[in-house]
């Protein structure tokens, strides 16, 4: 088991001889982040053969994962030392914020074994530095529309450096902006935890920091820190909305006041938030920092990806997005022929307008043991589980052009053609890519029930 220990204020030159040199744009590798945020994440690093590991709580939960380990070369060989380490926690491998390169590593050194997934919510924006400094060229003009309307409304306004004497009046206005955000109000406590603890260990955290006045009053005020040598990462950007284009201005004065050798800024990820993806996408990133999930499958998984790719002619992309969001070995039927999976099915848990309702989902059979009728068993063991539990409905998308499956499904008491909407919280398409061609048999536990004109199905975790 790998020797961890918490991420402290002494331990910042040891970890930033790994992250300055280091290419990786990822925010969560700046060490002013991983230590304002140790309540909630609980980082901890060790140093395996040249590299540097970070191992966090996700999401502040008890699941662990390990950040893309950082260092020269190939990091392939110390993977089963991470293994282990998940292994004697109890918990599978899962490592998190990897690059598009990092992805590659893995599946170079251990072929299928991992499943992979970026998130959008929480991918990096990370953005040339002159252009945020200058602002150029007519995209850029509706940017300089608000500054101009900003400093005329505001000729008394001034950009000042963030120093300790101001940390008070900025907690005061981030406490006033936070009453306007209160639908996330454990994410807000947490990250005014860690602006907390970034004023207190300031200039030890390497932390820089601007604020526009008007007048006497605090207008807006931001600081970050870096990840590397050339990227700057913005932590915290608040402004008083009463001052229309104050965001505006402090952004750009802040790229302005920031030191030359920064060439890229990282103004990290928008959580899946609209209104933050719009403001982030306006200032037009030079790219957004994927950072891959990768988990270590378990053989059931592999043996699921492997049937579903080859039943389906899907990319492993949509597979191992199944398989990390959605897959569940209790919600699986399978059959096994000559030592292997050779069918299977899932039985998807959702609300629909016929009650709770249960969607059979990827009914495939491996090519080579067609025929055997191991569909016909498990759709039978299928619907007297369904019948057993009490659901009131259950419901199937035929693959489009293969007509006979609507007589197979029938023979189960599946009928109608209706068409069908799924609702969940990541926009999973559960459907057959195409939304017109979603049209769902169905069978219900009371045929006398009305049907209606479109099944709304909304997943039920």
């Amino acid at each position: 088991m790998i020797e961890f220990q918490p991420v402290r204020l002494e331990d910042r030159a040891a970890i930033e001889r790994y992250t300055m040199p280091s290419d990786i744009c990822n925010c969560d590798l700046a060490f002013a982040n991983m230590y304002c945020w140790q309540e909630v994440f609980h980082s901890a690093w060790a140093e395996i053969d040249g590299f540097l590991v970070i191992r966090f709580r996700i999401d502040g939960g008890e699941r662990i994962g390990y950040m893309q380990p950082v260092g020269e070369g190939d990091f392939g060989p110390i993977l089963p030392l991470l293994r282990q380490d998940a292994h004697a926690h109890g918990q599978r491998l899962r490592i998190i914020g990897l690059t598009d390169q990092g992805r590659e590593t893995i599946r170079r050194t251990v072929p299928c074994h991992f499943a992979f997934e970026s998130d959008r919510a929480l991918e990096d924006y990370v953005y040339t530095a002159d252009d945020l400094r200058n602002l150029p060229g007519r995209r850029y003009q509706p940017k300089r529309n608000h500054i101009n309307r900003f400093t005329a409304e505001y000729p008394d306004y001034r950009y000042e450096r963030l120093t300790p004497d101001r940390f008070e009046e900025c907690m005061a206005l981030e406490r006033e902006w936070r009453k306007a955000h209160e639908g996330h109000t454990s994410e807000l406590c947490a990250e005014q935890r860690a602006m907390q603890r970034a004023f207190e260990h300031f200039e030890e955290l390497g932390l820089i920091g601007g604020c526009i006045y008007v007048g006497d009053r605090l207008a807006a005020f931001t600081y970050g820190s870096a990840v590397n040598d050339h990227t700057f990462d913005t932590h915290v950007e608040k402004a008083d909305t009463e001052f229309s284009g104050a965001f505006t201005i402090i952004n750009k004065l802040f790229a302005q006041h920031l030191p030359e050798r920064f060439t890229l800024i990282n103004r990290e990820e928008d959580l899946g938030l609209d209104g933050l993806r719009q403001a982030k996408l306006s200032y037009h990133p030079a790219f957004l920092q994927h950072k891959f999930t990768a988990i270590c499958m378990h053989p059931d998984e592999l043996a699921c990806k492997e049937l579903w790719m080859k039943a389906f002619g899907d990319d492993e992309e949509f597979a191992d997005s199944f398989i990390m969001r959605y897959y569940s070995r209790r919600r699986m039927l399978t059959a096994e022929a000559d030592g292997r999976m050779a069918a299977m099915l899932h039985l998807l848990p959702f609300r629909t307008e016929l009650g709770r309702t249960t969607y059979i989902y990827g009914v495939a059979t491996d090519p080579a043991f067609r025929g055997r009728g191991l569909a016909s068993q498990l759709m039978g063991e299928a619907m007297r589980l369904i019948a057993d539990r009490g659901d009131d409905a259950a419901f199937l998308i035929p693959t489009p052009g293969k007509e006979w499956l609507r007589e197979f499904y029938g023979g189960f008491g599946f009928a109608d053609d209706i068409p069908t909407r799924f609702v969940s919280a990541d926009r999973f398409d559960f459907g057959t890519g195409d939304a017109a061609a979603d049209r769902a048999m169905i069978w219900r536990r009371n045929p006398s029930d009305p049907l209606p004109e479109q099944l709304t199905a909304t997943w039920l975790s």
